[in-house]
């Protein structure tokens, strides 16, 4: 029997909040098995690009990363975010790693290619070093992954966290049975987004197409929701969506994605 394993996702304004952050980083310190965390941040390199005078660019939820921005991406998700929460961990007895894609090359990628946009250094992944990953986990380490892979050739490359919540989930699910959390501020897919009590519960892949077709699935859940689905695809056992608490109590309101 495979042991179970939760990858875990954190983003959307929680990361923004001390308190929230700190409420779910204790939850997750808690959850007992291997855990995985992967976490966001594009709203603190927003304000920290604002700062600098540097304009972030966003198309279908996707950042646009030049030069300067793939710097201030870097330094954010990898640095002070990244070590922040492996710090915060440590103090709740959780034994993290905080890790960037080309740390023991764990997850390899290359500069998206231009089709009718130009992402600049946005990363798409190749591959997952599932065996690394699981060396850490079964030595009772918990990997903490930021949003930073590498083409194995010197170059950084900023790549979309909840992609690489799904890639690792698939990679992992050859040797555990993995179920992948995505946490953010929300209860879960919503009818309307101004109401976070309209959940829509279950999601299939059919479903999933009439939603798009009628918008309300749009802008950032889009490659949110593709992510899940791929994953359900590629051997995943379970995929939820909703706000941190999920992880403490299933009872709260969520999202579930089926085939």
């Amino acid at each position: 029997m495979k042991k179970q394993l939760s990858v875990i996702k954190i983003g959307g304004n929680v990361i923004n909040s001390e308190t929230e952050l700190d409420s779910f980083l204790s939850d997750f310190a808690e959850l007992q098995g291997l855990k995985i965390l992967v976490h966001g941040g594009g709203k603190k390199a927003t304000e920290i690009a604002d700062s600098m005078g540097l304009e972030p660019k966003m198309i279908g939820g996707r950042r646009i990363t030049d030069e300067a921005n793939l710097e201030v991406v870097t330094m954010v998700y990898a640095g002070l975010l990244n070590k922040n929460i492996v710090a915060k961990l440590q103090a709740k007895d959780c034994n993290a790693l905080g890790l960037s894609g080309a740390d023991a090359n764990v997850i390899e990628a290359h500069k998206r290619i231009v089709k009718e946009i130009d992402y600049g250094f946005a990363g798409d992944i190749d591959q997952v070093e599932n065996k690394i990953i699981s060396l850490f986990l079964n030595a009772g380490i918990t990997p903490v992954f930021s949003a930073i892979t590498h083409n194995k050739k010197g170059q950084l490359l900023n790549t979309n966290a909840d992609t690489i919540a799904a890639e690792v989930a698939n990679s992992l699910s050859v040797d555990f049975d993995v179920e992948l959390i995505y946490c953010f501020e929300k209860n879960g897919v919503l009818k309307d987004v101004e109401d976070d009590e309209s959940v829509i519960e279950c999601i299939n892949s059919k479903s999933y197409e009439l939603l798009k077709s009628e918008g309300v699935i749009n802008q950032g859940m889009l490659p949110k929701l593709e992510n899940c689905f791929n994953s359900l695809q590629n051997g995943v056992g379970s995929v939820i969506l909703g706000k941190p608490e999920l992880i403490r109590d299933r009872n709260n309101k969520h999202t579930r994605l089926t085939l």
